[in-house]
């Protein structure tokens, strides 16, 4: 596939943003979690590079700020007999589920820097998932108060919720791909009752390849808020963020 064109308009400044992409076809989500945490402190209140972090992550069910363990529908036993980590994290938004076949994108960025507040941030994600899916053929919407992607009115293919610490974002977008739908069937995703969880395979009938993917969002997510990246390794980023944590 060719370098996306999105037909949206930048959201930020109308300057360019240098940020450097760590883009991996996996990394153990404690991992990439502990290492945003480490992130934001290091860029808080200063010019320094934004990050860009686009990978998937192992199964693992994560519960935002309005979460409720009860949105988990079964036992934890099942949980660890399947492999299915549960994580609270601070980004906003109720519970979903992250895993193989699944797109990630966080962006570590200043979104004060950027003019950017937090429902402009979710709105470009947004942007960037329509523009993607768009790219593979799939139409897809907003629908108001629910925060995501859908197809139609009861399927949802992407979830987001970030969060904002002293003017840096973190955590971001999670676009079904390829997944195991049926590990969604385990809890109450996103709050809302009669909808189900859809991918990019289920969708266009056929497999998906992830790595296309990945490069597709990071050419809308580079348009969309005027970032000029640079690749970076994993260890750099580590190495890079220090030991201060939130």
């Amino acid at each position: 596939m060719s370098k996306p064109q999105s037909n949206q308009a930048a959201l930020t400044n109308n300057q360019k943003y240098h940020t450097k992409v760590i883009s991996r076809d996996h990394i153990d989500y404690d991992r990439s979690w502990a290492l945003m945490r480490r992130l934001v402190p290091k860029k808080r209140g200063n010019d320094l590079d934004d990050i860009l972090i686009l990978t998937e992550s192992e199964p693992v069910f994560t519960l935002g700020r309005r979460a409720e363990e009860t949105d988990i529908l079964v036992p934890q036993t099942l949980l660890q007999a399947k492999g299915i980590l549960v994580r609270k994290v601070e980004r906003g938004g109720l519970i979903t589920y992250h895993g193989p076949g699944q797109l990630l994108a966080y962006p570590v960025f200043n979104v004060n820097r950027m003019g950017l507040s937090p429902s402009r941030l979710v709105h470009g994600l947004e942007s960037a998932i329509i523009s993607v899916l768009s790219d593979f053929g799939i139409d897809s919407e907003r629908i108001k108060g629910r925060p995501g992607v859908w197809i139609g009115q009861d399927q949802k293919i992407a979830s987001i919720g970030v969060a904002v610490r002293r003017g840096v974002s973190f955590h971001g977008l999670a676009l079904n791909v390829e997944p195991d739908l049926t590990h969604f069937d385990l809890i109450n995703p996103c709050g809302f009752t009669g909808i189900r969880m859809t991918s990019m395979a289920q969708i266009l009938g056929k497999s998906v390849n992830g790595p296309e993917v990945r490069e597709c969002m990071q050419g809308h997510l580079e348009k969309l808020f005027d970032l000029e990246t640079e690749p970076w390794t994993l260890e750099q980023a580590e190495d890079w963020a220090g030991t201060e944590e939130l």
